[in-house]
């Protein structure tokens, strides 16, 4: 399948899933929250795909090569599972909590949440554009060079602080604080993904031994 055509299907079952995942729990379809969720994450994943699409089809490629099915190595086969389900139910459970009541959110941080997302997956583009070989699974490609500069400079792995972004704008944009629980899960299993990544790169990547005694941060400047 062209890689078009496959970005064109997976945005409209993609968007159908989510549509579900939020308003079945929810119990219906006022809630405000959940349609500007959809709009801000559709916007901010389709426009990327698009000018990937345009300037680096090869890039989408990796990008769209995601799933447990698509990692070669059995733990992080079992990480993404992990994710995956951390993140559906986080959705799911920030949904249940609008139509519980449990929480009480003001529009402004909703708002918030809604930036968050877009900002890391702002931040998860740019870090496509700046690197060609930041693909959705671990691995080390044939030909493939260490990428120094950029976000690159800052932390070793400005994807992931992208992915916590949005693991905690999601709840705060559908309305919910208790759904920020999942992102504990999220976030632990996000950590053993980056060591044993790392233990490949180093491992398979030349030069990326000596970039860790560059830049000594893995997601957060002066903490981890």
């Amino acid at each position: 399948m062209k890689t078009g055509v496959q970005v064109a299907v997976s945005s409209v079952v993609g968007l159908a899933v989510l549509g579900l995942l939020l308003f079945v729990p929810a119990g219906t379809l006022n809630y405000w929250q959940a349609w500007v969720f959809m709009a801000v994450f559709t916007a901010a994943t389709l426009a990327p795909a698009v000018y990937l699409g345009r300037t680096n089809p090869e890039a989408l490629r990796r990008r769209m090569h995601s799933g447990p099915q698509a990692e070669g190595r059995p733990i992080q086969k079992l990480i993404i599972t992990v994710a995956f389900f951390a993140l559906f139910a986080m959705t799911g459970f920030s949904a249940l909590d609008h139509r519980m009541g449990w929480s009480s959110v003001p529009a402004a941080v909703c708002v918030l949440g809604d930036l968050l997302v877009a900002a890391g997956l702002g931040l998860a583009m740019l870090v496509v554009v700046q690197n060609a070989y930041a693909a959705a699974t671990v691995t080390v490609e044939s030909g493939q060079t260490l990428v120094t500069s950029g976000v690159y400079k800052y932390v070793r792995h400005p994807m992931y602080v992208g992915n916590i972004a949005i693991m905690a704008g999601i709840p705060l944009a559908l309305g919910s604080y208790w759904g920020l629980l999942f992102a504990i899960p999220g976030v632990a299993v996000l950590v053993v993904r980056i060591l044993d990544e790392e233990r490949l790169l180093t491992a398979e990547l030349s030069g990326y031994r000596d970039y860790t005694q560059r830049v000594r941060y893995r997601l957060v400047p002066y903490l981890w």
